[in-house]
């Protein structure tokens, strides 16, 4: 295993940077985040004293020029993830693009274009987290039965009109937002992708943003993922996977504590009210760190991520099936 590090810059002082992915950032013992950048520079050089970051730009393209930045950070909003991951690829650096990489399908084919020689990976922490891993082994070990339903709530409430993800004409929404979590979800769980979705979508009167959706996404063979996502409801997360012997549940399933320990269910369906179901406690594990250590091992040349462009551009094909449902008002072919 290398000592070397990867030497980490940071588009933007978004919340989600500053509070949770830096500072895990941070803690992956091959990664040291060196730069941040804002559009302002009294915000960037605020940002860097608070977080302790060497330098500070006060534009992202000056951070891009920077030959001691091995990889970006874009936590972006929606409208300049594919922007500025293309503009960070072309410097040659190496890029971990916050969800979901583009706000249509089309736009993320661009991406294809970028650099064969540095990875462009859509920041979907659950996946790197111990947690999902083991609900994984446990479906492939059988002990489920035939997997037939994932089935999948997230939601929370936030109606302040100033924030990114009520602003419809930059990619905001609940689909976009966090709609793509369940879709990660069925899409890992199942090994497949979706052939058809449907979906039911209520839309803020004010911010035209999708506010409420429902969808049923069919992936074949008997298997369904059913999710509820929403952007103005009572904050809650669940996910389960349920099989013809069994299902798992993943308590905090998409905002996993960094500092304790997490559970999953199993549950054989001995009681209705799950008291006799298996408790399996995980060990505290950070999913930011977790998945900044694999891509920085990744573009030190100490392994693959098994997630790229091409993933990211299958996730974002489903998103617009449920956009182009609600438009229909019926199922759609998820496309190929």
């Amino acid at each position: 295993m290398t000592d070397r590090k990867i030497r980490w810059g940071v588009l933007s002082t978004a919340n989600i940077g500053l509070t949770k992915v830096i500072p895990a950032i941070m803690k992956s013992p091959h990664s040291q985040v060196v730069a941040i950048a804002s559009r302002s520079a009294a915000n960037a050089r605020a940002a860097a004293d608070r977080l302790g970051i060497e330098r500070a730009y006060g534009s992202y393209e000056d951070l891009l020029a920077d030959p001691e930045v091995d990889a970006i950070y874009n936590p972006l909003p929606n409208h300049l993830h594919v922007p500025m991951t293309l503009a960070a690829n072309a410097a040659g650096k190496h890029v971990l693009c916050e969800k979901p990489i583009a706000i249509t399908a089309d736009e993320a084919t661009q991406l294809r274009g970028a650099r064969q020689d540095r990875l462009i990976l859509e920041a979907f922490m659950v996946r790197f987290h111990r947690q999902w891993q083991r609900a994984l082994e446990i479906v492939a070990s059988g002990e489920l039965g035939e997997v037939r339903v994932v089935r999948a709530l997230f939601t929370y409430f936030n109606d302040d009109p100033a924030n990114v993800r009520n602003q419809a004409g930059i990619g905001g929404g609940g689909i976009l937002d966090i709609g793509c979590y369940p879709v990660t979800a069925g899409r890992y769980f199942f090994g497949a992708e979706p052939q058809r979705v449907v979906s039911l979508v209520e839309r803020d009167q004010t911010f035209g943003t999708d506010r409420l959706a429902s969808v049923i996404a069919d992936f074949g063979a008997g298997r369904q993922l059913v999710f509820t996502v929403s952007t103005q409801l009572v904050p809650g997360q669940s996910l389960e996977i349920v099989g013809t012997k069994g299902r798992v549940e993943i308590v905090i399933p998409f905002n996993a504590p960094a500092n304790a320990p997490t559970a999953i269910l199993i549950d054989k369906g001995e009681s209705f009210d799950g008291a006799l179901a298996r408790r399996e406690i995980l060990p505290r594990s950070d999913q930011y760190t977790d998945m900044a250590e694999a891509f920085a091992l990744a573009a030190l040349g100490q392994g693959g991520l098994p997630w790229g462009v091409e993933d990211a551009i299958r996730s974002m094909r489903v998103l617009d099936a449920i956009t182009e449902s609600e438009r229909s008002g019926g199922w759609v072919k998820v496309a190929e």
